[in-house]
């Protein structure tokens, strides 16, 4: 039986109880017609019986012993070594038995020798590249906590790493990604240009790059003695840009005209004054004379006005002023002022506004000291309420308010901490404010407010995610080129996105349709944890408790959820130029690609169940939860029948799978969509 594949477990047992039928019938007829013939009695007769039903017999006994000594043992050691080779280090649950009982022994000498070995190369391993981790941790630190956003991509325009102001920049993004496109994320043509004209020895280049409804200042460099790989910082510059063309542009266009009504007004008043000193001052003279001054006097006041408008424009357009959250604001504050006896108390609702953080926090501090030498208590209150196009920024203390005087010295008072040691009203002319001071309606307090510019936004601000495992992987440079023949490409540098579907039944011809769609990526054959797509979809109709009973989701979990026309081409752009993966990918796809559906999914398809069967077609079940048993994963609890859930326990079946296809020489996609088509059968075809 070299190089074919055992027969499977049933045709084995029928053709067993076929034969066993055949000669128990077959001596069950030619014993009747032998007693009919010779009409044997006594012993005689029993011998004749017991003769011809020995034949079946012993087939059916016999059949019984192969079964349970050899070909049990068997499909047992084919799970184990199965599992052997996609994971040298799993747990082993059957041991040889039966006839194979005398392999133990030797299968445990190769087994232990196969650890060692592997250990061996192991600690070498981590000996050699002790280094090389501590330096990769403190890459990964660095890229986790640097504010500015960095893309590094290689020749080939991938994504080689990221960090987490990148991921926050283009937060949602359908287009980042290790191992996905540059081109996808930032389309603009004059990017691809100046990416293909960049010097070799690291010069930079700057250029604007349009983004969505933002612009973005790009500084690209070529890393010096590499293989082409580019280096990306990126900063949003909308605000400062809309300031040099708004507010800024406006500033020049109305400073000519002033200088013109400036002129004029000077002008005229001279030629008043001389004709009033020549004598030669008529009525008709005087009130054409006045009647420019007058014009002219408007028409400056007016532009003055329009000046000042600007200026509070550029003041609010400023780069340093941001979105920033009251209470990280008073956070921010205390801890500056842990050293000091002063406390703010934070009440009321917190609130959105802009301004200039580190600025605000000396301003506080300096504001603070003198409200302590006023009310002799350290004890204060703070306090955000919105206005109209403002937000009130109080602070509260028992006693008196502070007098027109005392303000005026504050606001006059330089804060030395600070570069070019501004003066207090100079801030708050940036931040197009004031101060004044008033008295509670209670009698007891006092109030010191600071307007300062709104914010559109509510809600507080989101939590911070925890740091991804995979920022960056450089070996996604050595994979083939993304132009590359893709039947040709070996299975470890495919890009593959995993994916399963959840939906409101198995009758998809009949109305069934999406509630959950989830899918994970591979990138060179690592799975990538944190590269998700989890979504829920609206399926416009009830959700059977049928349905209900396995996945868990109900009519409320996908209430308001985006119908599946909205979620086809957000997936679409998820997977990208990537094979896509599943487990009886049949069902999935149809359920993606209802009639009438607009997105099509035309990319090579890789079905684990398939591949299962023809790698193992001797072996019964191969059904997810078998799969994950038989190749020791697991799914964490409450996942199991969750689209993301199922879509990455089939990513790890497929790694796991790996090994066994490449033992067999199938090392190209070419060769595992043959390999899975010859396992294509209706069988199987709802096992999930």
């Amino acid at each position: 039986m070299v190089g074919r594949k055992l027969p499977k477990r049933q045709r084995l047992i029928g053709l067993w109880l076929l034969l066993s039928g055949i000669s128990i019938f077959g001596g069950a007829t030619f014993a009747a017609w032998l007693d009919h013939l010779f009409e044997p009695q006594g012993l005689a007769r029993l011998v004749l019986w017991l003769g011809c039903f020995s034949g079946g017999g012993t087939i059916f006994l016999v059949g019984l012993l192969l079964e349970r000594m050899l070909f049990t043992p068997l499909r047992h050691l084919q799970v184990q070594l199965a599992r052997l080779v996609a994971n040298p280090d799993a747990r082993e649950d059957y041991p040889p038995e039966g006839w194979l009982r005398g392999l133990g022994p030797d299968l445990m000498r190769v087994r232990e020798a196969w650890r060692a070995d592997r250990q061996r190369l192991a600690t070498a391993h981590a000996e050699g590249a002790r280094s090389a981790a501590r330096i990769r941790q403190e890459l990964e630190t660095l890229l986790q906590v640097l504010d500015t956003p960095l893309l590094l991509c290689d020749h080939h325009r991938r994504l080689l790493l990221l960090n987490h102001a990148a991921e926050t920049l283009f937060d949602g993004h359908p287009g980042l990604g290790l191992g996905k496109r540059l081109d996808a994320l930032l389309p603009a043509s004059s990017l691809q240009d100046a990416l293909s004209q960049l010097p070799d020895d690291g010069s930079p280049r700057e250029l604007l790059v349009p983004s969505d409804e933002r612009w973005l200042r790009v500084v690209l460099r070529r890393v010096p003695n590499s293989n082409g790989e580019t280096l990306l910082t990126l900063s949003d510059t909308t605000a400062a840009w809309t300031s040099e063309m708004g507010a800024r542009a406006k500033l020049a266009d109305t400073l000519p005209p002033l200088r013109g009504h400036g002129a004029n007004l000077s002008s005229a008043a001279e030629a008043l004054g001389s004709a009033r000193h020549a004598g030669r001052l008529d009525d008709n003279l005087r009130d054409r004379l006045e009647a420019v001054i007058d014009e002219e006097s408007r028409a400056l006041s007016q532009g003055i006005e329009q000046l000042g408008k600007l200026i509070e424009d550029m003041q609010q357009q400023g780069e340093r002023l941001v979105p920033l959250w009251s209470n990280d604001l008073w956070q921010s504050l205390n801890e500056r002022l842990r050293d000091d006896p002063v406390e703010v108390q934070p009440i009321g609702m917190p609130a959105w506004f802009k301004g200039d953080a580190p600025a605000l926090l000396v301003l506080l501090e300096s504001l603070l000291e003198r409200l302590q030498q006023h009310s002799g208590s350290p004890a204060f209150e703070g306090e955000m309420l919105l206005g109209n196009r403002r937000v009130y920024l109080d602070l509260i203390w028992r006693g008196a308010p502070l007098s027109q005087r005392e303000l005026a010295a504050w606001s006059a008072s330089r804060l030395e901490t600070l570069p070019l040691n501004p003066r207090v009203g100079d801030l708050l002319r940036q931040h197009a404010s004031d101060a004044w001071s008033l008295a509670d309606e209670d009698g007891i307090h006092a109030r010191l407010r600071l307007p300062l510019p709104a914010v559109e936004r509510v809600g507080a601000p989101r939590a911070q995610p925890p740091p991804r495992p995979e920022f960056h992987d450089f070996g996604i440079a050595d994979l083939p080129p993304p132009d590359a023949e893709l039947a040709a490409r070996p299975l470890r540098a495919l890009q593959v996105v995993a994916f399963d579907t959840e939906t409101t039944g198995l009758e998809l011809r009949r109305g069934d349709t999406v509630i959950s769609i989830g899918a994970c990526r591979i990138v060179n054959a690592r799975l990538l944890a944190s590269e998700v797509f989890d979504v829920r979809v609206d399926p416009g109709k009830p959700i059977p408790p049928a349905s209900t009973a396995i996945h868990g989701l109900t009519d409320a979990d996908v209430a308001g959820a985006p119908p599946l026309p909205v979620i086809l081409p957000r997936f679409r752009d998820y997977i990208g130029d990537a094979v896509i993966l599943a487990h009886n990918a049949a069902f999935d796809l149809l359920a993606l690609q209802p009639a009438g559906a607009s997105v099509t999914f035309d990319m090579p398809v890789l079905d684990t169940l398939l591949i299962s069967r023809a790698l193992d077609d001797s072996l019964d079940g191969h059904d997810l939860d078998t799969l994950a048993e038989r190749y020791d994963l697991s799914f964490p609890p409450g996942t199991r029948h969750t689209a993301l859930g199922d879509a990455r326990v089939t990513a790890e079946l497929w790694l796991a799978l790996l090994p066994r296809l490449e033992a067999r020489g199938i090392e190209t996609l070419e060769q595992a969509l043959a390999l899975q088509a010859s396992a294509l059968t209706k069988e199987d075809a709802f096992a999930s």
